[in-house]
């Protein structure tokens, strides 16, 4: 049985549309039917999951994962699960950035030692509203931070919807996906960062 017969089987079974694609809702309902929320008696707290747990998802991407605005949380995992089903081991190695931290990373290269690892300012990366993710390629517990795996990953990640870093024409970022908001849609990236800065500082949901 081919890939395509398996997801739309899974797909008819969980009364999803069927079109034999993997994406975000068909790898949501998965997860959902396979992990049963899991909550502490009176104050519900959710169990952080455990390494070589049921979500398919190592426990290291699901403490990054968790930072993400929710609305991203299951492209990241998809992504995760969809390399993994191509048979390349991705885990999701940052998420969210304070813009103080992102002063930080800016300021390598320029007013403290090390290369230039970013051209984004704090407020002007997508990584400080949660809507962007870095991956790393693993063999084992072993990170490689170049390889060709990157690209595969990223084809995976623009079937998904995801923007990737892959594409950018300067300081490609090949670990890197985010979701544009439906807003954006049409909107350049300094409109869009512009736009994303307004809402936070109003409290706005970032994808409303």
């Amino acid at each position: 049985m081919d890939i395509e017969t398996m997801v739309r089987a899974v797909q008819k079974e969980l009364g999803l549309y069927v079109d034999g694609k993997a994406g975000p809702n068909t790898w949501g309902a998965i997860h959902k039917k396979i992990v049963p929320a899991r909550t502490g008696g009176g104050g519900g707290n959710t169990r952080p999951p455990t390494p070589g747990g049921t979500t398919g998802v190592d426990a290291r991407s699901e403490s990054v994962i968790a930072t993400l605005h929710p609305q991203v949380r299951a492209y990241a995992r998809s992504l995760v699960l969809k390399a993994k089903a191509a048979g390349i081991t991705i885990k999701v190695i940052s998420g969210l950035r304070t813009y103080a931290e992102q002063e930080a990373l800016y300021a390598k290269g320029r007013t403290k030692p090390g290369p230039k690892v970013t051209n984004a300012r704090g407020g002007y990366s997508n990584h400080n509203f949660g809507i962007a993710f870095d991956v790393g390629v693993f063999d084992g517990s072993r990170y490689i931070p170049e390889s060709p795996r990157y690209k595969a990953v990223g084809a995976l990640g623009l079937e998904l919807g995801l923007e990737w870093g892959g594409n950018w024409k300067t300081m490609r970022d090949e670990p890197h996906f985010q979701l544009r908001p439906h807003w954006a849609s049409d909107e350049t990236e300094k409109d869009l960062l512009a736009g994303l800065r307004t809402r936070k500082d109003a409290g706005r949901d970032l994808y409303a």
